[in-house]
This record gives structure tokens, sequence and C-alpha cells, in this order.
């Protein structure tokens, strides 16, 4: 096994739960109109790009107003957002990362100016030293390419790179990669299929350590 060297997080649900409060303003959209958003049909979409598209469930005459529908439901995640804090913990286990010499990456299929944003206000973007985002890439998760990207990016093997992900699509994307894994699902994730041979913790309260003993690198 490859000396571990970096660690690879997700963004969206594993650093910032941003899944968790879009799934909620669209299920109550969904209840607005007399239907039912299942949470099972949601995960295919979580983490990626055109697995799932929710307006196909919605009623013609919303459809019909989806521009101004998006609009109104993107502000209403967005202020949620503004008043949300990223994962317990998570910001402690950046620190370690880099305080023990490692290289600190991000790949994630949401595009540039999101993570950027986000990382910024919560003032996590000088954390990373190489950042993959769908901006850079043909196919995102499930497909392996941003991982291997961020490892190029950091100048590494991918066996060297320990990923951090939330999603089945994004744990499946490190797999493919060639790296290790470890599953931190949040509220919407954590009933996916994962795995038995992908470890998983409920949080990082056990801080870097806890990572790196689930991935069998502690």
């Amino acid at each position: 096994m490859n000396a571990l060297r970096a660690v690879i997080f997700d963004f969206d649900g594993t650093i910032f739960d941003t899944e968790t409060p879009e799934f909620q303003h669209w299920q109550a959209l969904y209840r607005r109109h007399g239907r039912e958003l299942h949470l099972q049909d949601w995960q295919r979409g979580i983490g990626t790009w055109d697995a799932f598209d929710p307006w196909a469930g919605l009623p013609g005459h919303v459809q019909a107003q989806r521009e101004t529908v998006h609009e109104e439901l993107r502000e209403a995640v967005h202020a949620a957002l503004e008043d949300a804090d990223v994962r317990p913990g998570v910001r402690a286990v950046l620190d370690e990362v880099r305080a023990r010499g490692l290289a600190l990456g991000l790949a994630t299929s949401s595009d540039y100016a999101w993570v950027t944003r986000w990382l910024s206000q919560h003032g996590l973007l000088n954390h990373f030293s190489a950042l993959a985002t769908r901006d850079d890439v043909r196919r995102v998760k499930p497909d392996p390419e941003l991982y291997l990207l961020a490892a190029q990016r950091l100048g590494l093997d991918p066996a060297a790179c320990l990923a951090v992900e939330d999603s089945l699509n994004g744990a499946t994307a490190a797999v493919a990669a060639g790296m290790g894994v470890v599953v931190v699902p949040n509220e919407v994730t954590r009933t996916q299929p994962f795995p038995p041979a992908w470890p998983q913790l409920h949080g990082y309260d056990g801080g870097l350590d806890a990572l790196l003993q689930a991935a069998g690198r502690g």
C-alpha cells in the first residue's frame, strides 16, 4: 500500500451540507402541488448531474412556469445555506490534514463558482492545494475523472490519496480512481446502498485519526 500523501474531499454534503436543505425545499414544492418526492429517487442525482430530473414529477402547469419556480426555489435554498455552517467537526479535520503535512484536495461535481463561493464564505478556500470541479472534466461522478484530475493536480498517484465522500456516486468515483474512501453520509445519503467494504463514519467527531483508522491508514 502506498504511503498516504493526501486527503481529497467531496464538497456538497461532505464539507457543507447543501444537499439536505435542497431536498427539503424540493420536497415541500412537491407537496404544495399534491405530489410526493421520494428520497430514494432524489438520491440517484446526488453527487452527479442529469441522473434524476425532479421537474418530471411535477404537474404540467408548474413545469410551464419552470424559470420562475426555479428562481424562487433557488433563492429559498440559498437563504437557508447563508445561515448554515459547515458540517460539525469538518473544519478541525481540514486543519489536522494540513498540520500533519498531508496535501488537501477537493473533487466535486459542482461548478467552480459554487464551491469557491461557499468555501470562501467559511474561510476554507485557502486550505486546498488543488480543486477539481465539473468545469474541468467531461464526465462527473460516478466517473473517476474528477478524482484522477485532483490527484494529478496534487502531483500524486491516486493510490496515495484518501477520498472522503457522502454519496454513492461520489464514493464510486473515488474507488474507480484507485483511491481508498471513507463515507461520511448526511441525512439524505445515509440510506444509500453503500457496499459493506466501504468504511463509514457517522460524522467527524473523531477527527482525522478516526478517518485514517476507518480507512486502515491509522
